[in-house]
């Protein structure tokens, strides 16, 4: 058993290193010398995908943590008191651990403000809680952390990548559509010719 596995697994080697064009090949046509060489495009281009993915990555990264950094410049980051309890409150979606809860602030004009707030799931009545508000007094989502700035760089460069290399596979099929028309017709052809001698013998 062992040794049919070693052998299937050499066959396939062997088979794949053929098709990258490796070897020599007398029955090798041209048909197949192109689809040689459409995946060997194939595959360099993917290789050159790899760094623009994360060139793509890092953009995403930069634009996020600026957009931040002018969203810090505007916003003011104080201290709220949760005056209502999200103990007994449960996600609005699998995985969320933030809930609405009304909190007190004061604003930047020293005006004592009660309003909505998302804090930790759990969170007990007059915890304090750090929230942001812009210029007049009104809490909006926080900005986005250089963490979270990463993160987003990282997923938009792996689905880039990803992404790329599956309508890439997708046209090296599409292009291989053509030369495997040729093929069968070649074959065809070719079996017209070898078929009648197989059939009744030389003549």
């Amino acid at each position: 058993m062992g040794t049919e596995k070693q052998r299937s697994g050499e066959l396939w080697v062997l088979m794949q290193t053929r098709r990258l064009g490796f070897g020599r090949n007398p029955l090798r046509r041209w048909s197949d010398r192109a689809e040689t060489m459409l995946l060997w495009c194939a595959l360099l281009a993917a290789l050159l995908l790899v760094p623009a993915g994360a060139a793509v990555g890092m953009s995403v990264r930069t634009s996020l943590n600026t957009t931040a950094a002018q969203q810090r410049a505007v916003l003011h980051e104080v201290r709220a008191r949760t005056v209502e309890s999200t103990e007994r409150m449960v996600p609005s979606a699998p995985g969320d651990v933030l809930s609405r809860a009304r909190v007190s602030y004061t604003d930047p004009q020293g005006v004592d403000r009660e309003s909505v707030a998302g804090v930790a799931m759990g969170t007990k009545t007059g915890v304090d809680v750090t929230i942001w508000i812009d210029s007049a007094g009104n809490i909006v989502t926080a900005p986005r952390s250089r963490s979270d700035s990463a993160a987003f760089g990282v997923a938009a460069g792996i689905f880039t990548v990803l992404g790329s290399w599956l309508l890439l596979w997708g046209l090296f099929g599409l292009a291989r559509l053509p030369l495997d028309r040729r093929r069968s017709r070649d074959w065809d052809a070719e079996w017209d010719t070898v078929a009648p001698r197989w059939l009744h013998g030389p003549k």
